[in-house]
C-alpha cells in the first residue's frame, strides 16, 4: 500500500499536534512550522501527491 506524501506530512502533524501539549514541547518557531507543514499536507493532497 503507498502513501502519498500529503497524507504523511498530515500524519506528522497530527501526531506533533497531540503530543506538544501532552509533553510541553515547545521553542520559538513551532507555530510557524507547523503552519507550513499543515499548509503543504493540504496542498500536496488536493494535488494528489
Amino acid at each position: 500500500m503507498k502513501k502519498s506524501i500529503g497524507v504523511l506530512l498530515l500524519a506528522i502533524w497530527l501526531i506533533i499536534t497531540g503530543l506538544a501539549p501532552l509533553l510541553h514541547l515547545s521553542f520559538s518557531g513551532m507555530g510557524t512550522i507547523m503552519a507550513i507543514l499543515s499548509i503543504a499536507a493540504g496542498v500536496l493532497i488536493l494535488l494528489g501527491f
